[in-house]
């Protein structure tokens, strides 16, 4: 038999890598990381909620796009936030779907001291698969259980010349790779020579790589990779998406996968990639906290000052930055068009938040004068 797949590698599933290759990435993620928490734990409760809440929504969404779904972003956003006790919401906007994607989600992440079984593993299939949209599919699908006899193999191209990308192992003896997996899952939490994220990197390959189940695999390999995570850090809060990271390189994703799918055991390639892309997650989520203590010090810098509805409003878009928020400042005739307020009014209004030091002039003038946000020094704070 050729050995065209690494599950056919007579040392499957022992997995090596290049430690010395590794090493360099592996510290700036865990330095990274630890910033990371270490900014987090400034965040007051009710903004660490808001965080955990985008945090977690982004990875819903991201994961499934990376599939090609997409998702009711609002519909998913509800699910979560009722779930994190931030908001009520109205139950009739809400799919089963989306709730099914918010329980599989926080399971992962809020229980994360669990062991993962295979009964477990079922649960978050069909949370997966709400009954009611098992017609997503365009081929019946087993819903918490395992795959049929069929071969599973991911294909392109033509229906009567298609390439094989990847074909998985057999259904006759799944049970055991999946128990072998499950077995090292739990036995490498407290194997003090694995880092944990080298742990939540091959637990992403070994498991994408069985794809036990008709459909879903990649999402359930995303669950387990949180899982992991979270373990690692002894966390349930999570603060950054790592799909959504893999969804900016998506056929990074499938080229590496495919790669290292066809090779040895020696797993660099991948592990490489991967730990590439968790540090431009880990840096991503770096910037949105930071973007939130700046928000939150402003605020409280000026927390007894009288605003306008207009001019709240309009520093709220300034202090989110991004798309939405003027990240070059704002001239007035965008205040203008966001305040929804006339061309004197927003002069007048401009000049007041000049004058109170709530923003700065922008080099340049006339009519093109633009303003910014004036931070306070976090040392005065």
């Amino acid at each position: 038999m050729a050995l065209n797949w690494i599950w056919q590698q007579p040392d499957w599933p022992d997995f090596n890598w290049q430690t010395e290759r590794l090493a360099p990435l592996l510290r700036d993620c865990v330095q990274v990381q630890g910033q990371l928490m270490g900014m987090s734990s400034s965040v007051s409760h009710s903004l660490s909620a808001q965080s955990e809440l985008d945090a977690l929504l982004q990875n819903i969404v991201t994961s499934s796009a990376i599939e090609g779904e997409q998702l009711n972003v609002g519909s998913v956003r509800s699910s979560l936030a009722r779930r994190l006790g931030l908001e009520l919401i109205d139950g009739n906007n809400v799919s089963q779907r989306s709730e099914g994607l918010a329980q599989l989600m926080l399971d992962a992440t809020r229980h994360f001291d669990q062991p993962l079984t295979l009964a477990r593993l079922f649960d978050w299939h069909q949370w997966l698969f709400p009954e009611q949209d098992s017609n997503l599919s365009a081929r019946p699908i087993r819903v918490g259980a395992l795959r049929g006899d069929d071969p599973m193999q991911v294909v392109s191209g033509r229906i009567d010349k298609p390439t094989v990308h990847f074909e998985a192992p057999p259904r006759l003896g799944l049970e055991q790779h999946l128990q072998t997996f499950l077995a090292w899952f739990e036995a490498s939490r407290s194997q003090a020579n694995l880092d944990p994220l080298l742990r939540a990197g091959i637990a992403h390959f070994w498991f994408v790589t069985l794809h036990p189940f008709d459909d879903g695999n990649g999402r359930l390999t995303r669950t387990i990779t949180d899982l992991a995570l979270a373990q690692g850090e002894a966390q349930a809060i999570r603060f950054y998406a790592m799909s959504a990271s893999i969804l900016e390189d998506r056929s990074g994703y499938y080229r590496v996968l495919e790669n290292s799918q066809k090779a040895t055991v020696d797993i660099t390639e991948w592990l490489e990639w991967f730990l590439k892309t968790l540090l431009r997650s880990l840096r991503q989520a770096m910037v949105r906290i930071e973007s939130v203590l700046g928000k939150a010090r402003f605020w409280q810098a000026h927390r007894e000052s009288a605003l306008t509805v207009e001019q709240t409003k309009v520093l709220n878009r300034l202090l989110d930055g991004g798309e939405q928020g003027f990240e070059g400042g704002i001239s007035a005739a965008q205040y203008q068009a966001v305040a929804k307020v006339s061309k004197a009014t927003a002069t007048r209004h401009l000049s007041e938040l000049l004058e109170r030091g709530y923003l700065r002039r922008l080099p340049g003038g006339g009519r093109n004068t633009r303003y910014q946000i004036n931070f306070p020094d976090p040392s005065t704070q």
